[in-house]
Protein backbone atom coordinates (compact mmCIF):
# COMPACT_ATOMS: atom_id res chain seq x y z
CA UNK A 1 0.00 0.00 0.00
CA UNK A 2 1.19 3.38 -0.57
CA UNK A 3 1.77 6.21 1.60
CA UNK A 4 -0.53 8.79 2.38
CA UNK A 5 1.55 11.49 0.92
CA UNK A 6 1.93 10.02 -2.72
CA UNK A 7 -2.03 9.45 -3.20
CA UNK A 8 -2.19 12.92 -4.50
CA UNK A 9 0.63 12.47 -7.66
CA UNK A 10 -1.64 8.82 -8.06
CA UNK A 11 -4.79 10.81 -8.47
CA UNK A 12 -2.83 13.02 -11.57
CA UNK A 13 -1.57 9.71 -12.86
CA UNK A 14 -5.50 8.68 -13.20
CA UNK A 15 -6.16 11.88 -14.23
CA UNK A 16 -3.72 11.96 -17.56
CA UNK A 17 -4.30 8.30 -18.58
CA UNK A 18 -6.85 8.79 -21.04
CA UNK A 19 -4.83 11.33 -23.05
CA UNK A 20 -1.55 9.17 -22.69
CA UNK A 21 -4.03 6.17 -23.96
CA UNK A 22 -5.16 7.98 -26.94
CA UNK A 23 -1.36 8.61 -27.79
CA UNK A 24 -0.92 5.03 -27.47
CA UNK A 25 -3.64 4.12 -30.23
CA UNK A 26 -2.57 6.90 -32.44
CA UNK A 27 -0.23 4.49 -33.06
CA UNK A 28 2.25 7.41 -33.25
CA UNK A 29 5.19 7.55 -30.71
CA UNK A 30 4.00 8.73 -27.42
CA UNK A 31 6.98 10.61 -26.92
CA UNK A 32 9.53 11.71 -29.43
CA UNK A 33 12.49 9.36 -29.41
CA UNK A 34 15.62 11.43 -28.91
CA UNK A 35 18.20 11.48 -31.25
CA UNK A 36 21.67 10.74 -31.40
CA UNK A 37 23.15 13.86 -30.34
CA UNK A 38 19.82 14.13 -27.28
CA UNK A 39 21.01 10.80 -26.32
CA UNK A 40 25.02 11.17 -25.55
CA UNK A 41 24.21 14.48 -23.84
CA UNK A 42 21.51 12.77 -21.49
CA UNK A 43 24.00 10.08 -21.03
CA UNK A 44 26.93 12.29 -20.23
CA UNK A 45 25.41 14.11 -17.59
CA UNK A 46 23.52 11.74 -15.80
CA UNK A 47 24.33 8.12 -16.86
CA UNK A 48 26.58 7.00 -13.76
CA UNK A 49 29.57 5.55 -15.83
CA UNK A 50 29.86 8.71 -16.74
CA UNK A 51 30.94 10.33 -13.55
CA UNK A 52 34.09 10.80 -12.97
CA UNK A 53 34.72 9.42 -9.40
CA UNK A 54 32.75 5.80 -10.86
CA UNK A 55 36.12 4.69 -12.54
CA UNK A 56 39.90 4.81 -11.21
CA UNK A 57 42.89 3.41 -12.73
CA UNK A 58 44.06 -0.02 -12.26
CA UNK A 59 48.32 -0.26 -11.08
CA UNK A 60 48.56 -4.32 -12.15
CA UNK A 61 47.81 -6.59 -13.86
CA UNK A 62 47.01 -7.37 -17.80
CA UNK A 63 44.91 -3.97 -17.65
CA UNK A 64 47.01 -2.06 -16.35
CA UNK A 65 46.88 1.88 -16.23
CA UNK A 66 43.29 1.75 -18.10
CA UNK A 67 40.57 3.22 -16.13
CA UNK A 68 37.80 0.58 -14.84
CA UNK A 69 34.96 0.90 -12.46
CA UNK A 70 36.45 1.43 -8.75
CA UNK A 71 34.34 -1.36 -7.24
CA UNK A 72 36.02 -3.75 -9.62
CA UNK A 73 39.76 -2.29 -9.35
CA UNK A 74 39.22 -2.63 -5.68
CA UNK A 75 38.41 -6.47 -5.95
CA UNK A 76 40.97 -7.12 -8.51
CA UNK A 77 43.79 -5.04 -6.36
CA UNK A 78 43.27 -7.30 -3.28
CA UNK A 79 44.62 -10.53 -1.89
CA UNK A 80 44.25 -14.35 -2.36
CA UNK A 81 42.09 -16.25 -0.01
CA UNK A 82 45.22 -18.88 -0.29
CA UNK A 83 48.63 -19.10 0.85
CA UNK A 84 49.65 -21.47 -2.60
CA UNK A 85 52.91 -23.09 -0.89
CA UNK A 86 50.60 -24.51 0.49
CA UNK A 87 48.91 -26.70 -1.87
CA UNK A 88 50.30 -29.93 -2.91
CA UNK A 89 49.14 -30.46 -6.61
CA UNK A 90 50.85 -33.20 -7.40
CA UNK A 91 47.87 -35.71 -5.64
CA UNK A 92 44.76 -33.56 -7.01
CA UNK A 93 41.79 -34.37 -5.09
CA UNK A 94 39.44 -34.08 -7.97
CA UNK A 95 40.46 -34.70 -11.78
CA UNK A 96 38.01 -34.11 -14.88
CA UNK A 97 38.16 -33.05 -18.81
CA UNK A 98 36.29 -29.78 -18.08
CA UNK A 99 36.18 -27.67 -14.85
CA UNK A 100 33.30 -25.12 -14.92
CA UNK A 101 32.51 -22.62 -12.59
CA UNK A 102 29.27 -21.67 -12.06
CA UNK A 103 25.91 -23.24 -11.81
CA UNK A 104 24.26 -20.86 -13.80
CA UNK A 105 22.52 -21.20 -17.38
CA UNK A 106 25.79 -20.86 -19.27
CA UNK A 107 27.69 -23.31 -17.21
CA UNK A 108 24.73 -25.78 -17.34
CA UNK A 109 24.70 -25.24 -21.17
CA UNK A 110 28.23 -25.98 -21.48
CA UNK A 111 28.21 -29.00 -19.35
CA UNK A 112 25.76 -30.45 -21.27
CA UNK A 113 27.39 -29.53 -24.56
CA UNK A 114 30.23 -31.11 -23.86
CA UNK A 115 28.71 -34.78 -22.66
CA UNK A 116 27.49 -34.39 -25.38
CA UNK A 117 31.03 -33.85 -27.52
CA UNK A 118 32.54 -36.78 -25.28
CA UNK A 119 33.59 -34.48 -22.22
CA UNK A 120 33.12 -35.16 -18.79
CA UNK A 121 32.83 -32.07 -16.02
CA UNK A 122 32.90 -30.79 -12.26
CA UNK A 123 30.25 -28.00 -11.90
CA UNK A 124 31.55 -25.85 -9.53
CA UNK A 125 29.64 -23.78 -7.60
CA UNK A 126 28.89 -21.41 -4.31
CA UNK A 127 25.62 -21.77 -3.95
CA UNK A 128 22.89 -24.55 -5.31
CA UNK A 129 22.84 -25.20 -9.09
CA UNK A 130 20.66 -22.30 -10.52
CA UNK A 131 20.98 -20.55 -7.76
CA UNK A 132 22.04 -17.42 -10.48
CA UNK A 133 21.03 -14.41 -12.12
CA UNK A 134 20.20 -16.85 -15.32
CA UNK A 135 17.33 -17.77 -12.60
CA UNK A 136 15.82 -14.38 -12.48
CA UNK A 137 15.46 -13.28 -15.63
CA UNK A 138 11.44 -12.16 -16.53
CA UNK A 139 11.42 -10.70 -19.77
CA UNK A 140 12.91 -12.91 -22.15
CA UNK A 141 14.69 -13.89 -24.73
CA UNK A 142 15.97 -12.49 -28.03
CA UNK A 143 16.33 -14.53 -31.80
CA UNK A 144 14.94 -13.81 -35.16
CA UNK A 145 12.82 -16.50 -35.88
CA UNK A 146 10.02 -14.35 -37.77
CA UNK A 147 9.50 -13.55 -41.40
CA UNK A 148 9.54 -9.94 -40.67
CA UNK A 149 12.97 -10.60 -38.55
CA UNK A 150 16.32 -11.86 -39.81
CA UNK A 151 19.90 -12.45 -37.67
CA UNK A 152 21.11 -9.73 -40.05
CA UNK A 153 18.50 -7.06 -38.40
CA UNK A 154 18.93 -8.57 -34.98
CA UNK A 155 23.09 -7.95 -35.74
CA UNK A 156 22.51 -4.00 -36.19
CA UNK A 157 20.22 -3.57 -32.96
CA UNK A 158 22.39 -5.13 -31.20
CA UNK A 159 25.39 -3.26 -32.28
CA UNK A 160 23.37 -0.12 -31.96
CA UNK A 161 22.26 -0.71 -28.66
CA UNK A 162 26.02 -1.39 -27.41
CA UNK A 163 27.24 2.06 -28.90
CA UNK A 164 28.78 -0.47 -31.66
CA UNK A 165 31.48 -1.02 -29.02
CA UNK A 166 30.53 -5.03 -29.35
CA UNK A 167 33.22 -7.03 -31.05
CA UNK A 168 31.77 -7.86 -34.40
CA UNK A 169 32.66 -11.65 -34.74
CA UNK A 170 30.77 -12.09 -30.93
CA UNK A 171 27.91 -10.52 -31.80
CA UNK A 172 27.56 -12.44 -35.31
CA UNK A 173 27.66 -15.20 -33.08
CA UNK A 174 25.18 -14.22 -30.83
CA UNK A 175 22.68 -13.35 -33.38
CA UNK A 176 23.17 -16.59 -35.86
CA UNK A 177 23.21 -19.22 -33.36
CA UNK A 178 19.74 -17.46 -32.02
CA UNK A 179 17.19 -19.67 -34.52
CA UNK A 180 19.17 -22.55 -33.32
CA UNK A 181 18.90 -21.90 -29.27
CA UNK A 182 15.02 -21.55 -29.54
CA UNK A 183 14.89 -24.75 -31.32
CA UNK A 184 17.28 -26.47 -28.85
CA UNK A 185 15.70 -25.32 -25.76
CA UNK A 186 12.45 -26.42 -26.84
CA UNK A 187 13.59 -29.31 -27.87
CA UNK A 188 14.64 -29.97 -23.97
CA UNK A 189 11.44 -29.34 -22.77
CA UNK A 190 11.15 -25.41 -22.85
CA UNK A 191 7.62 -24.40 -23.37
CA UNK A 192 7.39 -20.93 -25.30
CA UNK A 193 4.36 -18.38 -25.56
CA UNK A 194 2.90 -19.35 -28.93
CA UNK A 195 0.11 -17.52 -30.64
CA UNK A 196 -2.84 -20.03 -31.70
CA UNK A 197 -1.73 -20.90 -34.70
CA UNK A 198 1.17 -21.84 -33.06
CA UNK A 199 3.77 -19.66 -34.65
CA UNK A 200 5.97 -17.70 -31.77
CA UNK A 201 4.43 -15.10 -29.44
CA UNK A 202 7.03 -12.19 -29.64
CA UNK A 203 7.06 -8.66 -28.40
CA UNK A 204 9.28 -5.42 -28.44
CA UNK A 205 12.08 -4.33 -26.55
CA UNK A 206 13.82 -1.33 -26.00
CA UNK A 207 16.24 -0.39 -28.93
CA UNK A 208 14.54 -3.00 -31.12
CA UNK A 209 13.28 -2.74 -34.79
CA UNK A 210 11.47 -6.20 -34.80
CA UNK A 211 9.50 -8.04 -32.45
CA UNK A 212 11.65 -10.66 -31.56
CA UNK A 213 11.41 -11.54 -27.24
CA UNK A 214 10.46 -15.25 -26.82
CA UNK A 215 8.85 -15.72 -23.23
CA UNK A 216 7.69 -17.97 -21.28
CA UNK A 217 5.34 -15.69 -19.01
CA UNK A 218 7.55 -13.57 -16.95
CA UNK A 219 8.81 -17.05 -15.62
CA UNK A 220 11.51 -16.88 -18.89
CA UNK A 221 14.73 -17.44 -17.23
CA UNK A 222 13.14 -20.06 -14.22
CA UNK A 223 11.67 -21.99 -17.35
CA UNK A 224 15.10 -22.13 -19.01
CA UNK A 225 16.73 -22.82 -15.79
CA UNK A 226 14.64 -25.48 -14.32
CA UNK A 227 14.84 -27.27 -18.11
CA UNK A 228 18.96 -27.07 -18.53
CA UNK A 229 19.29 -28.10 -14.57
CA UNK A 230 17.18 -31.14 -15.09
CA UNK A 231 19.10 -32.12 -18.29
CA UNK A 232 22.25 -32.33 -16.11
CA UNK A 233 21.41 -34.02 -13.06
CA UNK A 234 19.69 -36.59 -15.76
CA UNK A 235 23.53 -37.16 -16.50
CA UNK A 236 25.52 -38.11 -13.48
CA UNK A 237 28.12 -40.10 -14.46
CA UNK A 238 29.10 -37.39 -16.72
CA UNK A 239 28.13 -33.97 -14.99
CA UNK A 240 29.34 -33.50 -11.07
CA UNK A 241 27.73 -30.91 -9.43
CA UNK A 242 29.67 -29.72 -6.14
CA UNK A 243 27.03 -27.41 -4.82
CA UNK A 244 28.02 -24.47 -2.01
CA UNK A 245 31.78 -25.50 -3.42
CA UNK A 246 33.04 -22.13 -5.22
CA UNK A 247 36.20 -21.85 -7.04
CA UNK A 248 38.48 -19.26 -5.45
CA UNK A 249 41.74 -19.66 -7.86
CA UNK A 250 42.99 -20.94 -11.11
CA UNK A 251 45.46 -23.76 -11.50
CA UNK A 252 47.63 -23.32 -14.05
CA UNK A 253 50.51 -25.51 -15.58
CA UNK A 254 54.43 -24.15 -15.78
CA UNK A 255 53.16 -23.95 -19.48
CA UNK A 256 50.47 -21.17 -18.44
CA UNK A 257 48.07 -23.22 -19.86
CA UNK A 258 44.96 -23.26 -17.38
CA UNK A 259 44.44 -26.64 -15.66
CA UNK A 260 41.90 -26.38 -13.17
CA UNK A 261 40.89 -24.33 -9.89
CA UNK A 262 41.01 -24.42 -5.93
CA UNK A 263 37.73 -25.43 -4.59
CA UNK A 264 36.53 -24.21 -1.12
CA UNK A 265 34.20 -26.62 1.05
CA UNK A 266 31.50 -23.48 2.43
CA UNK A 267 30.03 -26.25 4.99
CA UNK A 268 33.52 -27.83 6.25
CA UNK A 269 35.76 -24.67 5.53
CA UNK A 270 38.26 -27.48 3.76
CA UNK A 271 39.85 -26.60 0.54
CA UNK A 272 40.28 -29.20 -2.65
CA UNK A 273 42.11 -29.18 -5.70
CA UNK A 274 40.83 -30.17 -9.38
CA UNK A 275 43.22 -31.19 -11.70
CA UNK A 276 41.01 -29.97 -15.34
CA UNK A 277 42.33 -30.25 -19.32
CA UNK A 278 40.19 -27.04 -19.30
CA UNK A 279 38.41 -24.61 -16.83
CA UNK A 280 35.18 -22.76 -18.30
CA UNK A 281 34.43 -19.34 -16.10
CA UNK A 282 30.51 -19.04 -15.95
CA UNK A 283 30.68 -17.15 -12.79
CA UNK A 284 28.58 -14.12 -14.11
CA UNK A 285 28.37 -10.83 -12.75
CA UNK A 286 28.89 -8.68 -10.17
CA UNK A 287 25.63 -6.90 -9.36
CA UNK A 288 26.43 -7.35 -5.75
CA UNK A 289 28.98 -4.77 -5.13
CA UNK A 290 26.30 -1.93 -5.46
CA UNK A 291 28.01 -0.08 -7.73
CA UNK A 292 27.75 3.57 -7.10
CA UNK A 293 25.79 2.33 -4.15
CA UNK A 294 22.52 1.40 -6.46
CA UNK A 295 20.34 -1.29 -5.70
CA UNK A 296 20.67 -4.26 -7.61
CA UNK A 297 18.44 -6.72 -9.40
CA UNK A 298 21.39 -9.41 -9.09
CA UNK A 299 21.10 -13.08 -7.04
CA UNK A 300 22.88 -13.06 -3.59
CA UNK A 301 26.16 -14.72 -5.20
CA UNK A 302 27.23 -12.20 -8.11
CA UNK A 303 30.56 -10.82 -6.58
CA UNK A 304 32.76 -10.69 -9.84
CA UNK A 305 34.12 -13.90 -8.98
CA UNK A 306 35.46 -15.07 -12.09
CA UNK A 307 37.18 -12.01 -13.12
CA UNK A 308 39.35 -12.00 -10.02
CA UNK A 309 40.57 -15.68 -10.68
CA UNK A 310 41.09 -14.80 -14.48
CA UNK A 311 42.67 -11.89 -13.58
CA UNK A 312 45.08 -13.00 -11.73
CA UNK A 313 45.89 -15.83 -14.40
CA UNK A 314 46.76 -13.13 -17.22
CA UNK A 315 43.49 -12.64 -18.56
CA UNK A 316 42.66 -9.56 -20.04
CA UNK A 317 39.76 -7.87 -19.18
CA UNK A 318 37.54 -5.41 -21.75
CA UNK A 319 35.28 -2.20 -21.31
CA UNK A 320 35.21 -2.80 -17.38
CA UNK A 321 33.93 0.44 -17.46
CA UNK A 322 30.63 0.26 -18.42
CA UNK A 323 27.78 -0.70 -16.06
CA UNK A 324 24.30 -1.37 -17.03
CA UNK A 325 21.56 0.51 -14.93
CA UNK A 326 17.94 -1.32 -15.49
CA UNK A 327 15.61 1.61 -15.90
CA UNK A 328 13.13 -0.19 -13.89
CA UNK A 329 13.87 -1.55 -10.83
CA UNK A 330 11.09 -1.33 -7.89
CA UNK A 331 12.01 1.03 -4.94
CA UNK A 332 8.56 0.50 -3.43
CA UNK A 333 7.65 -1.04 -1.03
CA UNK A 334 11.37 -1.14 -0.24
CA UNK A 335 11.43 -4.54 1.02
CA UNK A 336 12.11 -5.68 -2.17
CA UNK A 337 14.07 -2.18 -3.94
CA UNK A 338 16.20 -3.08 -6.69
CA UNK A 339 13.48 -6.37 -7.56
CA UNK A 340 13.80 -6.34 -11.80
CA UNK A 341 10.85 -5.07 -13.59
CA UNK A 342 10.57 -6.60 -16.89
CA UNK A 343 10.98 -4.22 -19.78
CA UNK A 344 8.16 -6.50 -20.77
CA UNK A 345 5.33 -4.30 -19.14
CA UNK A 346 7.21 -1.13 -21.15
CA UNK A 347 6.92 -2.97 -24.46
CA UNK A 348 3.51 -4.45 -23.51
CA UNK A 349 2.47 -0.40 -23.64
CA UNK A 350 3.46 0.63 -19.94
CA UNK A 351 4.16 3.80 -19.64
CA UNK A 352 6.98 5.35 -17.74
CA UNK A 353 5.55 9.36 -16.22
CA UNK A 354 6.41 11.70 -13.31
CA UNK A 355 4.54 13.01 -10.28
CA UNK A 356 2.46 14.88 -12.24
CA UNK A 357 1.59 12.06 -14.95
CA UNK A 358 3.50 13.41 -17.56
CA UNK A 359 5.28 11.80 -19.87
CA UNK A 360 8.96 12.33 -20.11
CA UNK A 361 10.67 9.81 -22.21
CA UNK A 362 10.26 7.48 -24.87
CA UNK A 363 9.24 3.98 -23.21
CA UNK A 364 11.49 1.76 -25.30
CA UNK A 365 14.60 3.76 -25.55
CA UNK A 366 18.20 1.87 -24.97
CA UNK A 367 18.33 0.93 -21.42
CA UNK A 368 21.06 3.40 -20.36
CA UNK A 369 19.51 6.03 -22.23
CA UNK A 370 16.00 4.93 -20.18
CA UNK A 371 17.99 4.97 -17.39
CA UNK A 372 19.93 8.46 -17.93
CA UNK A 373 16.22 9.87 -18.32
CA UNK A 374 15.01 8.33 -15.43
CA UNK A 375 17.92 10.01 -12.98
CA UNK A 376 17.42 13.35 -15.10
CA UNK A 377 13.73 13.55 -14.07
CA UNK A 378 14.50 12.78 -10.34
CA UNK A 379 17.63 14.72 -9.77
CA UNK A 380 17.71 18.18 -12.05
CA UNK A 381 14.13 18.30 -12.43
CA UNK A 382 12.76 17.36 -9.41
CA UNK A 383 10.36 15.51 -10.91
CA UNK A 384 10.44 11.93 -9.22
CA UNK A 385 8.75 10.53 -6.28
CA UNK A 386 10.60 10.55 -3.22
CA UNK A 387 10.06 7.16 -0.55
CA UNK A 388 10.04 6.53 3.12
CA UNK A 389 13.88 5.53 3.05
CA UNK A 390 14.38 8.38 0.47
CA UNK A 391 14.90 6.78 -2.41
CA UNK A 392 13.58 8.20 -5.65
CA UNK A 393 11.20 6.83 -8.43
CA UNK A 394 8.87 7.42 -11.19
CA UNK A 395 5.57 5.59 -12.15
CA UNK A 396 5.45 3.04 -14.46
CA UNK A 397 2.02 2.69 -15.33
CA UNK A 398 0.60 -0.73 -15.63
CA UNK A 399 -2.70 -0.08 -15.43
CA UNK A 400 -3.17 0.92 -18.84
CA UNK A 401 -1.70 -2.10 -19.87
CA UNK A 402 -4.94 -3.86 -18.74
CA UNK A 403 -7.05 -0.77 -20.95
CA UNK A 404 -4.96 -1.32 -24.02
CA UNK A 405 -4.50 -5.47 -24.01
CA UNK A 406 -7.67 -6.22 -21.96
CA UNK A 407 -8.24 -6.94 -18.79
CA UNK A 408 -6.71 -9.28 -17.20
CA UNK A 409 -3.62 -9.45 -18.99
CA UNK A 410 -1.48 -8.87 -16.22
CA UNK A 411 -2.23 -11.29 -14.09
CA UNK A 412 -2.18 -14.02 -17.61
CA UNK A 413 1.34 -12.79 -18.84
CA UNK A 414 3.46 -11.48 -15.81
CA UNK A 415 1.82 -13.58 -12.87
CA UNK A 416 4.92 -13.40 -10.63
CA UNK A 417 5.16 -9.49 -11.16
CA UNK A 418 1.44 -9.53 -9.87
CA UNK A 419 1.67 -11.95 -7.03
CA UNK A 420 5.11 -9.53 -5.49
CA UNK A 421 3.28 -7.13 -5.51
CA UNK A 422 0.12 -8.03 -4.05
CA UNK A 423 1.82 -9.10 -1.06
CA UNK A 424 2.53 -5.37 -0.02
CA UNK A 425 -1.48 -4.43 -1.40
CA UNK A 426 -0.59 -3.22 -4.22
CA UNK A 427 -2.56 -4.37 -6.85
CA UNK A 428 -0.54 -3.49 -10.56
CA UNK A 429 -3.61 -4.18 -12.71
CA UNK A 430 -5.26 -0.55 -11.00
CA UNK A 431 -2.30 1.15 -9.10
CA UNK A 432 1.16 1.72 -10.99
CA UNK A 433 4.60 0.63 -10.13
CA UNK A 434 7.34 2.89 -8.63
CA UNK A 435 10.54 2.48 -10.46
CA UNK A 436 14.27 3.24 -10.85
CA UNK A 437 17.33 2.79 -11.99
CA UNK A 438 18.83 -0.66 -10.45
CA UNK A 439 21.89 -2.18 -11.05
CA UNK A 440 21.49 -5.26 -13.63
CA UNK A 441 23.90 -6.27 -15.92
CA UNK A 442 28.10 -5.99 -16.36
CA UNK A 443 28.45 -4.83 -19.94
CA UNK A 444 31.71 -5.59 -19.75
CA UNK A 445 34.26 -8.89 -18.86
CA UNK A 446 36.91 -11.31 -19.23
CA UNK A 447 37.84 -10.82 -23.09
CA UNK A 448 37.11 -14.07 -25.30
CA UNK A 449 36.77 -14.54 -29.10
CA UNK A 450 33.91 -16.49 -30.69
CA UNK A 451 35.07 -20.01 -29.61
CA UNK A 452 35.10 -18.49 -25.82
CA UNK A 453 38.57 -18.67 -25.71
CA UNK A 454 40.56 -16.25 -23.44
CA UNK A 455 44.75 -14.98 -23.94
CA UNK A 456 44.91 -17.76 -21.61
CA UNK A 457 45.52 -21.54 -23.01
CA UNK A 458 42.59 -23.51 -22.00
CA UNK A 459 41.08 -21.17 -20.25
CA UNK A 460 37.23 -20.32 -21.52
CA UNK A 461 34.64 -17.71 -20.53
CA UNK A 462 30.36 -17.79 -21.27
CA UNK A 463 27.29 -15.50 -19.96
CA UNK A 464 27.94 -12.73 -18.27
CA UNK A 465 31.55 -13.04 -17.34
CA UNK A 466 32.17 -12.29 -20.51
CA UNK A 467 33.13 -9.06 -22.27
CA UNK A 468 32.98 -7.79 -25.84
CA UNK A 469 29.35 -9.23 -26.75
CA UNK A 470 27.05 -6.01 -26.18
CA UNK A 471 29.52 -3.61 -26.07
CA UNK A 472 29.12 -0.82 -24.12
CA UNK A 473 24.56 -1.33 -23.70
CA UNK A 474 22.92 -4.47 -23.41
CA UNK A 475 19.73 -4.78 -25.20
CA UNK A 476 16.78 -6.75 -23.30
CA UNK A 477 16.90 -10.59 -23.71
CA UNK A 478 20.35 -10.46 -25.50
CA UNK A 479 21.45 -12.11 -22.07
CA UNK A 480 19.45 -15.03 -21.95
CA UNK A 481 20.58 -15.66 -25.58
CA UNK A 482 24.06 -15.07 -24.92
CA UNK A 483 24.16 -17.49 -22.02
CA UNK A 484 22.82 -19.72 -24.08
CA UNK A 485 24.75 -19.51 -27.18
CA UNK A 486 28.27 -19.02 -25.39
CA UNK A 487 27.70 -21.65 -23.15
CA UNK A 488 27.04 -24.22 -25.92
CA UNK A 489 30.32 -23.39 -27.46
CA UNK A 490 31.97 -23.14 -24.51
CA UNK A 491 31.17 -26.63 -23.97
CA UNK A 492 32.21 -27.78 -27.75
CA UNK A 493 35.16 -26.12 -27.96
CA UNK A 494 36.47 -27.00 -24.56
CA UNK A 495 35.86 -31.07 -25.37
CA UNK A 496 37.58 -30.80 -28.43
CA UNK A 497 40.29 -29.05 -26.83
CA UNK A 498 41.02 -31.38 -24.19
CA UNK A 499 40.99 -34.20 -26.30
CA UNK A 500 44.55 -32.93 -27.61
CA UNK A 501 46.04 -31.50 -24.96
CA UNK A 502 48.67 -33.06 -22.66
CA UNK A 503 49.16 -30.85 -18.88
CA UNK A 504 52.69 -30.03 -17.49
CA UNK A 505 53.43 -29.67 -13.86
CA UNK A 506 50.40 -27.62 -11.99
CA UNK A 507 51.10 -24.73 -10.31
CA UNK A 508 49.88 -21.61 -7.71
CA UNK A 509 52.98 -19.56 -8.47
CA UNK A 510 50.52 -17.17 -10.09
CA UNK A 511 49.19 -15.85 -7.39
CA UNK A 512 52.72 -15.26 -5.44
CA UNK A 513 53.39 -13.08 -8.35
CA UNK A 514 50.58 -11.18 -8.49
CA UNK A 515 50.97 -10.69 -4.83
CA UNK A 516 54.82 -9.14 -5.68
CA UNK A 517 53.31 -7.48 -8.14
CA UNK A 518 51.13 -5.72 -5.92
CA UNK A 519 54.03 -5.10 -3.48
CA UNK A 520 55.89 -3.39 -5.94
CA UNK A 521 52.84 -1.06 -6.96
CA UNK A 522 52.50 -0.22 -3.39
CA UNK A 523 49.33 -1.61 -3.16
CA UNK A 524 48.02 -1.18 0.62
CA UNK A 525 45.13 -3.13 1.49
CA UNK A 526 43.37 -6.35 3.66
CA UNK A 527 40.74 -6.70 1.25
CA UNK A 528 40.33 -10.55 0.34
CA UNK A 529 38.65 -11.71 -3.12
CA UNK A 530 37.09 -13.50 -4.42
CA UNK A 531 34.24 -12.03 -2.11
CA UNK A 532 31.69 -15.08 -2.43
CA UNK A 533 29.19 -13.35 -0.58
CA UNK A 534 28.38 -9.81 0.37
CA UNK A 535 28.14 -8.67 3.49
CA UNK A 536 25.17 -6.52 4.25
CA UNK A 537 26.71 -5.72 8.01
CA UNK A 538 26.37 -2.43 9.30
CA UNK A 539 29.87 -0.56 9.34
CA UNK A 540 29.50 0.65 12.98
CA UNK A 541 28.90 -3.70 14.13
CA UNK A 542 31.68 -4.39 11.73
CA UNK A 543 34.09 -2.51 13.10
CA UNK A 544 33.66 -4.11 16.92
CA UNK A 545 33.92 -7.82 14.85
CA UNK A 546 37.41 -9.77 14.91
CA UNK A 547 37.91 -10.13 11.64
CA UNK A 548 36.80 -6.27 10.84
CA UNK A 549 39.83 -5.87 8.83
CA UNK A 550 38.79 -8.23 6.11
CA UNK A 551 36.07 -6.90 3.44
CA UNK A 552 34.05 -9.63 1.87
CA UNK A 553 35.27 -12.87 3.64
CA UNK A 554 33.19 -15.68 5.13
CA UNK A 555 34.43 -15.50 8.87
Amino acid sequence: MYPEYMHESLKLVDQTRQKRLELEKSGKAVFPPMSAEEREDVLKKFHPDYKKESRRIIHIGPNKGEEITTEVADILESHSRIRPELFELTRPDYETDILIIGGGGAGCAAAIIAMQKGAKSIISTKLRIGDANSMMSQGGMQAAVTPQDSPTRHYLDALGGGHFDNKPDLVRALTEDGPEVVKWLEELGVVWDKNPDGSMYVLHGGGTSRKRMHSCRDYTGAVIMRTLMDEVRNHPDKITVLEFMPTVELILDKKGRCAGGVIYNMETEEYFTVKAKATIITTGGYGRLHIRGFDTTNHYGATGDGLVMAYRAGAKLLYMDSVQYHPTGAVFPEQIAGFLITEKIRGAGGQPINKFGELFVFPREPRDVESAAFIRECLEKKNGIQTPSRRWGVWLDSPLIEIIQGSGYLSKNFPAMVRQFIRYNIDITKEPMLVYPSLHYQNGGIEINDKCETNVPGLYVAGEASGGVHGRNRLMGNSVLDYNVFGRRAGKYAAEYVKSVNLGQLTLEHIAAYEDEMKKAKIRTDRIAPVLLPSYTPEDVRKRQLTAHYEGTLR
